[in-house]
């Protein structure tokens, strides 16, 4: 050390401004030029621009300000226990929150993975300090979450479920939709997965009905904890949204990207929808049981967040840059949630395949119906029976929805690209993919695998696109087995080694339990399977009684 110079006087120099030390630290960035940098993670974009970093944050000024948020998240849930909120809060949303937090932990961490490739590849250093503390915020978004989860367990009337969530995700026939959307943040082409498919369409678009529409109806339940801990987790979307549009402006400088953005944007934003819709909007509108009429449905939140925030100032303006934005698809998109119900098909997917999953699900009441049909109209003639017949059948020794006759229901194909079954069954489609058959909820879902994860795109070689691969229909893994031995192999049985985790009501006595006893003799078939068994003629004329749909029969 310098003479004279000690450590009191290092730390009592003046500070610098922010933007000074984020330039300053960028210096320290050593790229040599005398060597070509391999490409660990492969992209077919080109980018020689440097994207420059919108926040300049450094370590000095992040640090400070994501403990005092922790402080405040990890203070509320103790004074939510003093206040006994599980008093109050309502079972049916806490049992929704067993599947999201099982859920929404691995696309954090996956986020936080994909930093790191799209931090190699971004040229320059300016901002790679800014996907190094996106990717420090992913890390504790992940914990804070995971805390959550244990914070609920360990307080709430029914912890089964809670305490089973990280070994049950990517198992039940709900979770490994949550898997397809968190590795879409890390797999394929480096530049369409971490940076379009994450930053510039999950995070600039769907997390405000992800981080902001759950909290808000988590309040209305009775529950401030998860308000607490997702709001805090929203607070550095701003930062992540900035990095993401910043490199999408630095990819923009090439003509040759505007091809793959045009592919990116169309997959990204139709990928999105159909997983996050379907999950946060069966949340948002069934764990609720506050009907206030003049809160809005997901369905104003979507339009108000995605279709005008998003779609109309955001992806709009990048037109003036020369990307055509393919408006048909959001329109789309807006007609399923509106016109053609699209979460409440899902819904009443979950509800239908309860024995299979690690929470509770609670018929829908009068109440419930009333407040749909106001703000979905047409809802009760589609679905209302079929939630009479689910209140029904709930009790122990009636015959599981699933598998009973009398309701009507028909249980669906499975989306080969997003892994939401196909509930709109007039838009189903099925395509041969490498020799095999595959079912898709949509046409553009079928575009995304034969056209857009193809090896080349519209004549250009695209060798770093990802590809679908493996046993990722959850019903193929359990064709043919009885539905108590699949329970048994997923694990989701309680401690005394025969109660069904599951169950179809929020009834915590014993005698109203379901056993294994009580869904042994049903046999699991993958429609998909029977499908590829079928002769043409046979399979020809079962896709078009598909899409024809359903009638649920009068509950009597």
């Amino acid at each position: 050390m310098a003479e004279g110079l000690t450590l009191n006087k290092i730390t009592s120099q003046r500070g610098i401004p922010v933007s000074e030390a984020a330039k300053k630290i960028a210096d320290l960035g050593w790229n040599p030029s005398y060597v070509q940098e391999a490409m660990t993670f492969p992209t077919d974009y080109k980018i020689t621009k440097a994207p420059k970093d919108p926040m300049r944050q450094v370590l000095r000024s992040y640090f400070p300000m994501q403990e005092e948020k922790d402080n405040r998240v990890y203070g509320a849930l103790d004074a939510a226990l003093r206040g006994d909120m599980f008093r109050n809060v309502e079972p049916r949303w806490v049992e929704w929150m067993k599947l999201f937090l099982a859920i929404i932990p691995f696309p954090e961490i996956s986020a936080a993975r994909s930093m790191a490739m799209v931090g190699r590849l971004a040229p320059g250093e300016d901002l790679r300090t800014g996907f190094t503390m996106q990717m420090v915020d992913e890390f504790r978004h992940s914990t804070i979450q995971m805390n959550l989860k244990k914070w609920y367990m360990e307080n709430y009337i029914d912890p089964a479920g809670f305490d089973i969530t990280e070994a049950a995700f990517g198992k039940c026939y709900a979770t490994t939709i949550g898997r397809q959307f968190g590795e879409g943040f890390i797999t394929g082409d480096a530049i369409t997965s971490a940076n379009v498919y994450l930053t510039v369409v999950a995070e600039t678009a769907f997390t405000n009905t992800l981080f902001v529409a759950m909290p808000s109806e988590a309040a209305r339940n009775g529950d401030y904890a998860l308000p607490t801990v997702f709001l805090s987790v929203q607070s550095d979307e701003s930062r992540h949204i900035g990095n993401g549009h910043s490199m999408l402006m630095s990819m923009l400088k090439e003509p040759e990207n505007h091809q793959l953005l045009e592919r990116d944007l169309k997959y990204a934003f139709w990928q999105n929808h159909a997983i996050v819709d379907a999950a946060i909007g069966t949340f948002i509108e069934y764990g609720t049981t506050n009907r206030d009429k003049n809160k809005e449905s997901y369905a104003e939140m979507w339009h108000r967040w995605i279709f005008e925030d998003y779609y109309r100032t955001y992806m709009l303006p990048l037109e003036k840059y020369g990307i055509k934005i393919h408006h048909d698809d959001v329109h789309e998109a807006w007609k399923r949630i509106t016109e053609k119900m699209y979460v409440h098909t899902v819904g009443q997917f979950f509800a239908v395949g309860w024995p299979v999953n690690f929470w509770r699900i609670e018929a829908q009441t009068e109440k419930d119906f009333e407040w749909f049909e106001h703000k979905y109209p047409g809802w009760y003639a589609k679905f209302g029976e079929f939630w009479k017949w689910y209140a029904k059948l709930s009790k122990p020794g009636q015959k599981v929805v699933t598998f009973n006759e009398e309701v009507g229901y028909v249980y669906p194909h499975r989306c080969w690209s997003c892994l939401v079954p196909c509930l709109i069954r007039e838009d189903m489609v099925v395509e041969e993919i490498d020799g095999k058959l595959h079912t898709f909820a949509h046409e553009i879902d079928a575009w995304t695998v034969k056209t857009a994860f193809a090896g080349e795109y519209e004549g250009r070689p695209t060798p770093a696109m990802g590809r679908f691969s493996g046993r990722r229909e959850w019903e193929t893994c359990y064709h043919g087995w009885d539905l108590a031995d699949a329970i048994e192999d997923l694990g989701f049985v309680r401690t005394d080694g025969k109660t069904l985790i599951p169950q179809p009501h929020l009834r915590f006595d014993d005698k109203d339990m379901w056993t294994l006893d009580d869904v042994r003799g049903h046999t699991l078939l993958s429609p998909l399977t029977l499908l590829r068994e079928m002769s043409d003629a046979d399979r020809e004329a079962h896709v078009a009684e598909y899409k024809k749909g359903f009638e649920i029969n009068p509950c009597h």
